[in-house]
């Protein structure tokens, strides 16, 4: 019997989901999410607090959401008036739904998804240069950094270098979001910017201005 109902609860996280777009022109619309426990979507309310502290600096950026998931980042970003979005998955299933949701958005032309690791595409030198925003210095950006939590542990050094690059490459007036845990290391991130601390539990974001 036990098993049985292990097998439900299983069957039923796996179920695909919904989540929404928030704010912005394209307030109520329902983004597919499949529930793979894989993809962690920040949860609304942080989310919806994250473009809160943001307020209008999101207008006419570019938005450059890392560790991308469902892509809701990317996309409330261009709701609420980012003129783009760049966004980095690894998980290919999850790759194939931030697509479906921009088309069904009708958001294809302002959108650039990159299937493939972060650390990867950031961090290489030769990736860097094929990824849009590595030249453009005419734009200012919102980088969103949004990883599973355990990675500022198990890949502190490649975390805190990712940081330290897309700040030094970004245009001032630029904003960098960071969600992390209780667990994390605010020294990690990209001095000498002054970082805004919020807590939403379990969710630590900080918020930092490249002046």
């Amino acid at each position: 019997m036990a098993h049985s109902k292990s097998k439900r609860n299983q069957a039923a996280s796996q179920k695909p989901q919904t989540l929404r777009i928030i704010g912005g022109k394209l307030r109520g619309s329902v983004l597919a999410y499949h529930g793979d426990p894989l993809t962690r979507p920040m949860k609304e309310r942080v989310r919806e607090a994250t473009f809160n502290l943001l307020g209008p600096q999101i207008k006419e950026t570019l938005a450059i959401d890392l560790f991308a998931g469902t892509g809701a980042l990317g996309l409330e970003a261009i709701s609420r008036g980012a003129s783009a979005a760049v966004m980095i998955e690894r998980h290919f299933p999850t790759v194939s739904l931030i697509r479906r949701n921009a088309e069904h958005l009708k958001l294809t032309d302002r959108v650039k998804i990159v299937a493939g690791d972060t650390f990867f595409w950031c961090l290489n030198p030769n990736q860097l240069e094929r990824l849009e925003f590595s030249t453009s210095q005419t734009k200012r950006w919102t980088i969103f950094c949004s990883p599973p939590y355990r990675l500022y542990s198990d890949q502190a050094s490649q975390m805190q270098q990712l940081l330290d690059v897309l700040m030094d490459l970004a245009p001032v007036g630029s904003v960098m979001v960071v969600e992390a845990d209780e667990h994390f290391d605010p020294s990690q991130l990209p001095p000498p910017t002054e970082w805004d601390q919020r807590i939403y539990s379990p969710a630590h974001l900080y918020v930092g201005e490249k002046a």
